[in-house]
């Protein structure tokens, strides 16, 4: 009998007219401003009485890595950045109206190892540096005087990653102010009865903290909004006796008639309004969005989303940016996760970590799928390589020191803080801790002993691969018993191995990195296993293995984004075979997949030099059309469209040649002329749906500023402004490597210019930068105050350009 998984959902994130990432209680404010700061591990720095007048004054989020310098000396597998040890404090006062309540401070992120005091005393420490988490600052506080909260974090195992993770407080903190008697932390939590286009039912689970000594009536209020009338659709409350210093769960039901959907194409949401009263006084309350969607698991047709069968096209990201590090604005990765979806991607694998709120938040109103990542590793480290990525000796720091004691309380945290994203489709337990050897082994590992090619020898001195089941059942029972509205899956490295042990049975979807020849038999040997490629490459077999089995839901292409770290040999920032680039520029291989996953009709083409070998097609082609006259020159073509014409200056050059189904590229080989080169995609019947061109340039001119930013928001509102250098007709010039200067002047500062070139080992924490491809981009931070601001870029020998943004309330 096999096996089908149906989850229907109701989902919720944090409602967009409130702080976003905020705790879900009390009331909330953002503490990242007027802190200091020491990169060293300064003796006494919990103090109250230290003198840090010396120290750097900087607002959160604050990622000290990034403003390092790059070095060969350092760590490939970190980017050849550095990290260390360093000391955050913060003076702030509690006034004396709030005694009598709780105040809690809240950090969404903290790389890592991190230690918090206040007033002198140690009340946590916290490992995991992608976890968030809250101490309750209440009994250590001086009401009404200055206050001192003190934070060290140790990241002096600088190569205890794979790739770039950064260093410090590098998301944002909150202090929460609460009645005794609040919502706890996470305490909103929706599941779905039914959903259906008539109704939905639903049931809120809603956890109340009583900090009081004694009991206390509560009653809790549940309202359900349509977001753009502010009509009340629904609501319920319920009455409840709480036990001094207990909590207490109340569950409600609520209808919703008529619900609109949540999906890909339309992401719907409503807004959830939760209060808690006490003697008829509303005493917590939050606002949030909720989203509904049923999602479908099943062995041989795939996924469903809301009762239709859908193929996950999806890709894996990290969470840096490039010259911004691992501090990254919400409008960076809006633009980012925009242009992602743009391509056709509907999926967003959050590798290897949890990561940033803005992120799921972004991913639920966009309306994409999230695979939501706890481990990369459990009881043993993997290797980190030092001078280049899979060459050298490894070394094996990382986060498998603190996996045996705090692997269950994190990924219980993981699970509360998200499991309320419409976006989250699935709970990712590991990535590829089945390595072959790395370490679990299995004699299965004998090729000899299998009908299968070398996969390396079995050791058996190694750890052995039985203890994956042990250690996934344990990991999944805690994903059950916090949520079953998702299944529980992982991302499988060594299938083969793993399959004689407990691990893939214990999962209820199944996913396999870049083992794509391994989906016909397993499917056949495993008939109630659901399957999908949870890592793969970018070629158009992994692409058709998903797409012409109705079995395989979809996939996750590694990677969506370049990404610092997993660095190859000197010089090398980071990983280059995203979509997009480090200054979120699409690249020829965006448009590659573009092609092959987008539904309208698109078109686009690239240029190399012939090769020798006429078979190579290359899906990383550049808009480039500069050669020396006659010079022979292969057009590549990404295309959906049924046929193509290829014209250079108005004339038909080569004939019209059909899609190619094998390769998903198609070519043409032709002497290089200067003028406009131009793609025309037509249909069946020769109409045409689509083009796309190319022109010649000339020497670079002047510097043509790209944004369409008007306006930001006076307190930290982001402008990303574009920089192209183009010839005197206004057209760019690719092959550009200008070195640029940005200024401002006015009330705002340059967080960074990146221009995404991997090679360029430089200083990125100044205001000059070479242009790669033609262009950079500049990250411009409003810094609190209403005006004008002009941001200027120079060049030598280039006509500048500049452009005038006004700062607002």
């Amino acid at each position: 009998m096999k096996r089908t998984l149906c989850f229907v959902v109701v989902a919720l994130i944090l409602c967009t007219t409130f702080v976003q990432g905020k705790p879900q209680f009390g009331k909330a404010e953002l503490f990242n401003d007027n802190w200091k700061f020491s990169l060293s591990d300064v003796k006494e720095a919990s103090n109250p009485s230290l003198d840090d007048s010396k120290w750097t004054k900087l607002n959160l989020p604050h990622d000290w890595s990034i403003e390092g310098i790059y070095s060969p000396d350092k760590a490939s597998c970190t980017g050849y950045l550095p990290g260390g040890i360093g000391w955050y404090r913060k003076t702030f006062i509690v006034p004396e109206s709030e005694k009598g309540n709780k105040t809690f401070i809240y950090f969404e992120g903290v790389y890592n190892h991190s230690e918090v005091f206040i007033n002198g005393t140690s009340i946590g420490k916290r490992p995991n540096g992608y976890i968030s988490f809250m101490y309750d600052l209440t009994p250590y506080l001086k009401y009404g005087k200055e206050n001192i909260v003190a934070v060290r974090v140790d990241h002096s195992l600088e190569r205890d990653s794979r790739w770039y993770s950064g260093s410090g407080i590098y998301r944002d903190t909150y202090l929460v102010s609460a009645s005794p008697v609040h919502l706890d932390l996470w305490g909103v939590y929706f599941k779905a009865s039914s959903v259906t286009n008539k109704k939905a039912e639903v049931s809120v689970q809603t956890t109340v903290n009583n900090g009081l000594n004694k009991i206390t009536d509560v009653r809790i209020l549940n309202e359900i909004v349509e977001p753009k009338t502010g009509k009340v659709i629904t609501s319920a409350t319920k009455d409840m006796k709480i036990h001094a210093q207990l909590k207490a769960e109340f569950q409600q039901i609520l209808t919703i008639p008529s619900p609109k959907i949540w999906s890909i194409e339309t992401p719907n949401l409503y807004i959830l309004r939760t209060k808690v009263m006490r003697d008829k006084k509303i005493i917590d309350q939050n606002a949030q969005e909720i989203g509904l969607r049923t999602l479908t698991f099943d062995p041989d047709k795939g996924f469903a989303l809301n009762g239709v069968w859908t193929k996950v096209k999806g890709v894996c990201i990290h969470h840096d940016a490039g010259c911004l590090g691992s501090a990254v604005p919400r409008e960076v990765w809006k633009r980012r996760l925009i242009t992602l979806k743009e391509t056709g991607c509907n999926a967003i694998r959050l590798s290897h970590n949890p990561q940033a709120p803005d992120i799921y938040e972004l991913c639920d109103e966009l309306g994409l799928l999230v695979m939501d990542e706890a481990f990369d590793e459990w009881e043993f480290a993997k290797r980190k390589w030092i001078t280049g990525w899979n060459v050298g000796t490894p070394e094996f720091q990382g986060a498998a020191s603190y996996f045996n004691e705090w692997s269950d309380r994190d990924l219980t945290d993981m699970i509360l803080r998200d499991r309320n994203h419409a976006s989250i489709i699935m709970w990712s337990i590991g990535n590829e801790v089945d390595y072959p050897n790395d370490p679990y082994s299995h004699p299965v590992l004998d090729h000899a002993n299998i009908n299968q090619p070398v996969l390396g020898e079995y050791l058996p001195d190694h750890p052995k691969a039985e203890r994956l089941g042990v250690i996934a059942k344990r990991l999944a029972a805690i994903v059950r018993s916090l949520d079953t509205s998702r299944p529980v899956t992982a991302a499988l490295a060594g299938v083969v191995m793993s399959n004689e042990t407990d691990y893939p049975f214990v999962l209820d979807i199944t996913g396999y990195n870049y083992t794509e020849d391994r989906y016909a038999q397993d499917h056949a040997k495993y008939p109630k296993r659901v399957i999908y490629g949870s890592e793969n490459g970018n070629s158009m077999e992994s692409w058709k293995a998903v797409r012409d089995n109705k079995y395989i839901f979809g996939q996750f292409i590694w990677t969506g984004i370049d990404y610092l770290g997993e660095s190859g040999a000197w010089p090398s920032r980071g990983f280059y075979s995203g979509f997009i680039d480090f200054g979120g520029f699409l690249k020829p291989r965006g448009h590659f997949r573009q092609a092959l996953w987008d539904t309208k009709p698109v078109t686009y083409i690239g240029s190399y030099p012939q090769p020798s070998d006429k078979s190579q097609l290359s899906t990383d082609a550049w808009p480039i059309w500069n050669y020396k006259d006659g010079e022979m020159v292969r057009v590549v073509c990404y295309t959906n469209s049924p046929k193509s014409k290829l014209m250079l200056n108005n004339k038909q050059v080569g004939e019209i040649k059909s899609l190619d189904d094998n390769t998903g590229v198609i070519y043409w080989d032709i002497p290089f002329q200067e003028g406009k080169l131009k793609v025309v995609g037509m249909d069946n019947d020769n109409h045409q749906t689509c083009q796309f061109e190319l022109q010649s340039s000339g020497r670079p001119y002047s510097i043509k500023i790209l944004s369409d930013m008007k306006s930001i928001k006076k307190d930290k509102g982001l402008a990303q402004v574009v920089a192209q250098v183009v010839d005197e007709n206004g057209i760019p010039v690719m092959i550009s490597e200008d070195e640029i200067t940005c200024t401002i002047d006015g009330q705002a500062k340059l967080l960074g210019l990146e221009a995404s070139n991997n090679s360029d080992m430089g200083d990125y924490t100044d205001n000059v930068q070479h242009a790669y491809h033609g262009r950079l981009i500049a990250y411009i931070q409003a810094t609190g105050t209403v005006g004008k601001i002009t941001v200027k870029f120079t060049a030598p020998w280039l006509k500048e350009g500049s452009v005038i943004i006004e700062s607002v309330e």
